[in-house]
């Protein structure tokens, strides 16, 4: 038996999360749900609509209600993984599941998190759905993070405008915050974390016969936790921004200026143009991670450091593999073909996650290619299997090896998200009443029901076009009113929609 002996954080008493009374109300089922759900319209791709549809089925299979006693307060959508409800994949999932919340209320899957926020901050990376235990201690290396919780939030306010929500979410993320800058960093400010901790298990970043990559920290600086940290402090300051409690995040500022100054003097390799974690030799990493690509996100890559970044990405020795992208570089010698989990293997959440910094920095083209790459073998591996897989193979149109089949899960991102978002090139502004579409398929395309606030409603349809240069010929209807800006590669322009 230990003492609980906390550091305790005045925001966890501004957390209305915790000591919530359970709403268990009736799950729908994907019969009843799909009416509701976004219908998506892609000429010629069938199997692409096909997955779209199987992804939504096997996510309304896995909805739950709370367990008795466990203090989860809200139904949920399972990780479909091993009986718990895991931070890092439900924060991935709820950026697909946002566009079916008229079937069901997705986004309260992680009020089971913050409800169980402990004193301090501290948020378990893994809760236990049977009993609402954490999986570990909050001091184990293991035990929490990535810290992208504000990232979902975010984009859910993006498309919601639910202001209502973002102001209660915002006292237990900006705590948890304060707890993973407490406990999570070096003397000189930069983060550490763990394969499991950063959710990249069994990726050969440091000395593996000195350290278990899984399980230790190997006194690395790790550079996509210090990218993590970054975004998040970010978010959080725009959130306060929002809701006109900036004084809460006035030391936010001071730690984005000092972890930016960090990652591009300390962890940036001029010689290969790529960000590396730091051992404790002051030497970098052997691994190119897919992780350092959340320095996008981060938006802290220097203007002239950003093409040779970005390079890497088409280097055929590298990141440009048949199945885009590896969660590794193809030039480390335990790079494996068939994946070997996060050995090379293709995931749907880092893909997520690389596209949205493309987009960050202006790179749509290059998105635009990668997305439809991922998709295109996420569905031929459908087509094979009738299902799609937690990881992918890079090397051809596989499931990866290890992975699980019905992987609904995260990897509902690119049926979905990556479909609507970077291939037909959808991307909601709610907040400020805006739409950007930016067209670049020829084949006719586009979304009935597409939710857009908590009420808006639009039918979507961009017709059929012979050249990338043709203005795309667009059929607009919307229930209220909105700024639609329309982009190709011959031009761009703004309507108002009424």
């Amino acid at each position: 038996m230990y003492l609980d002996f906390y550091v305790h954080n005045p925001l966890v008493e501004r957390n209305s999360f915790r000591g919530m009374p359970v709403r268990n109300e009736q799950l729908p089922t994907f019969e009843e749900g799909r009416a509701l759900l976004p219908q998506p319209l892609w000429k010629g791709h069938e199997d692409a609509l096909g997955c779209y549809w199987k992804v939504w089925e096997i996510a309304f299979r896995n909805l739950c209600q709370p367990v008795e006693n466990s203090g989860f307060i809200a139904n949920f959508i399972d990780t479909a993984f091993n009986g718990c409800l895991f931070m890092w994949d439900s924060a991935f999932i709820l950026l697909f599941a946002r566009y079916g919340r008229r079937a069901f209320n997705f986004q309260q899957t992680l009020d089971n998190f913050y409800a169980k926020q402990h004193e301090d901050g501290f948020i378990c990376r893994e809760i236990i759905e049977s009993s609402g235990a954490d999986q570990f201690h909050r001091f184990d290396p293991v035990s929490t993070g990535p810290n992208i919780l504000p990232w979902t939030e975010w984009e859910y306010f993006q498309q919601s405008g639910d202001r209502e929500r973002l102001a209660k979410v915002f006292p237990p993320l900006l705590a948890y915050h304060h707890w993973l800058r407490l406990f999570r960093t070096w003397r000189d400010g930069t983060y550490w974390a763990s394969g499991l901790a950063c959710g990249m298990d069994n990726q050969p970043r440091m000395d593996t016969h000195k350290y278990n990559p899984g399980l230790t920290h190997g006194h690395l600086i790790w550079a996509d936790t210090c990218f993590q940290q970054i975004f998040a402090a970010k978010i959080l300051v725009k959130m306060a921004e929002v809701l006109g409690c900036q004084q809460d995040v006035a030391d936010l500022p001071a730690e984005i200026e000092n972890l930016t100054q960090a990652v591009n003097t300390r962890l940036w390799d001029e010689q290969s143009a790529f960000y590396y974690d730091l051992q404790s030799d002051d030497t970098f990493s052997p691994a190119k991670s897919i992780g350092a690509y959340w320095a996008l996100l981060a938006d802290v890559v220097p203007g002239d450091r950003l093409q040779p970044f970005l390079a890497h990405l088409n280097k055929e020795n590298e990141f440009l593999r048949p199945h885009r992208v590896p969660s590794m570089a193809a030039d480390h010698p335990e790079y494996q073909a068939n994946g070997g989990y996060w050995r090379g293997g293709v995931w749907a959440p880092t893909n997520y996650m690389l596209l949205a910094g493309l987009t960050r920095c202006g790179e749509d083209a290059l998105a635009h290619e990668i997305a439809c790459n991922h998709l295109e073998n996420v569905v031929e591996v459908f087509k094979q299997t009738g299902t799609v897989w937690e990881n992918y193979s890079p090397e051809t149109a596989a499931p990866g090896k290890p992975a699980k089949h019905d992987f609904v899960g995260w990897t509902g991102l690119p049926p979905v998200a990556v479909l609507f978002e970077y291939v037909f090139g959808l991307r909601p502004d709610v907040p400020n009443r805006k739409l950007l579409w930016d067209v670049r398929l020829l084949d006719e395309h586009g979304v009935s029901q597409y939710p857009f606030g908590t009420e808006g409603l639009l039918d979507l349809r961009c017709g059929r076009r012979t050249s990338q240069d043709e203005k795309p010929s667009l059929d607009i209807r919307a229930n209220i009113p909105l700024t639609l800006e329309v982009r190709w590669q011959g031009g761009k322009e703004v309507r108002t929609i009424r």
